[in-house]
């Protein structure tokens, strides 16, 4: 699986990432779960904290979604990095045929 970075990149910055935020949010769910051990969990929008059983749902559906979507995002990552991996190789091995066929032309190397 190819793994998330928060690590500088020529494509986008980190804050613009989704799956970097997700995972974020993740940790900081599991992080807050962790730390509010066996105490309700306040909410800004409402005014009933979450309870055990608000908890128990958080940490048995929303974090084990947070972690099959994140992946499955991995395979997809794994799976363009094989391409691109196959499309560089093949680049190189047409660049490189490429040559060989110039030198065969120009006399330089014998013909194979």
């Amino acid at each position: 699986m190819a793994a998330l970075s928060s690590a500088a990149s020529p494509f986008c910055r980190p804050e613009e990432d989704p799956f970097l935020l997700l995972r974020s949010c993740g940790k900081a769910i599991e992080s807050i779960l962790r730390d509010h051990a066996g105490r309700p969990l306040r909410r800004t929008w409402i005014d009933r904290p979450y309870g055990e059983e608000e908890i128990s749902r958080l940490e048995e559906e929303v974090l084990p979604a947070i972690q099959l979507c994140l992946a499955r995002v991995g395979e997809i990552d794994s799976a363009l990095a094989a391409e691109a991996e196959l499309s560089y190789r093949q680049q190189v091995e047409a660049e490189a045929s490429l040559r060989r066929g110039e030198l065969q032309r120009s006399g330089s190397v014998p013909a194979v």
